[in-house]
């Protein structure tokens, strides 16, 4: 049976977009009444938090309140609305290419998963955008309390496949040492760098455009254990 292959999100599937989201969080800022600069900082620095355990309502009043804001009940509202207005287009840029590859994989037999540090937002935008429908499981860190490299993120997309996490080949550019992390369950493990060069220490098998994943699926000898 084809091996099932478990994705990264942002930079493997669809682009980051890291430019866009400072941007819009300190259109965050205005909303709210804080400094922009010291709102987009406090994002960066609270990133470990946002992944695993606040909303984006919670994130707004925490991080605003923490600079000295006092924001209403309303401005707390359009801002997370702000916010979830960007994780929508984001999950709507995926290249025709990659929707491409992942019908190709799906028609092989080759089940899919997903597993994304991702904010609540991302996760609440997940089933509305072109990806959803493609994939048979798709982990969040914000809805199951576990970030990349956690172990018990990996085997938890692996148990909703029904597999072992050896049976899976991990696709993803490699931010949060997630490669590693699969690597550490057993996961059979690939890297992409078509949309970031994330990772460029790790040593194994390497693919610069996600075009090239069907045909290394199907080459035993160049990827070990993963053909169909």
């Amino acid at each position: 049976m084809p091996r099932p292959v478990v994705f990264d999100l942002f930079h493997t599937l669809v682009h980051g977009a890291d430019d866009e989201r400072d941007r819009v969080v300190g259109e965050m800022a205005l909303l709210v009444g804080v400094a922009p600069v010291a709102l987009v900082a406090a994002y960066h620095a609270t990133w470990r938090d946002r992944l695993v355990r606040w909303s984006a309502e919670e994130t707004v009043r925490i991080l605003a309140g923490r600079l000295g804001g006092a924001p209403t009940d309303e401005q707390v509202a359009l801002a997370a609305a702000h916010r979830r207005a960007l994780a929508r287009r984001v999950l709507n840029r995926v290249p025709t290419g990659t929707l491409d590859v992942l019908d190709a994989l799906r028609e092989r037999g080759h089940r899919l998963a997903l597993i994304s540090n991702a904010t609540s937002e991302t996760a609440e935008a997940w089933a509305a955008g072109p990806l959803a429908r493609r994939f048979d499981v798709a982990v969040f860190s914000s809805a199951v309390g576990l970030a990349k490299p956690d172990p018990a993120i990996y085997r938890t997309a692996a148990e909703r496949l029904g597999v072992a996490p050896a049976d899976c080949v991990y696709v993803g550019d490699g931010a949060d040492g997630e490669l590693a992390g699969a690597a550490a369950v057993g996961m059979t493990v690939l890297r992409t760098t078509e949309h970031q060069d994330t990772d460029p220490g790790w040593d194994g098998p390497v693919i610069t455009a996600l075009r090239d994943l069907p045909a290394r699926l199907a080459e035993p000898a160049s990827f070990p254990g993963a053909a169909g």
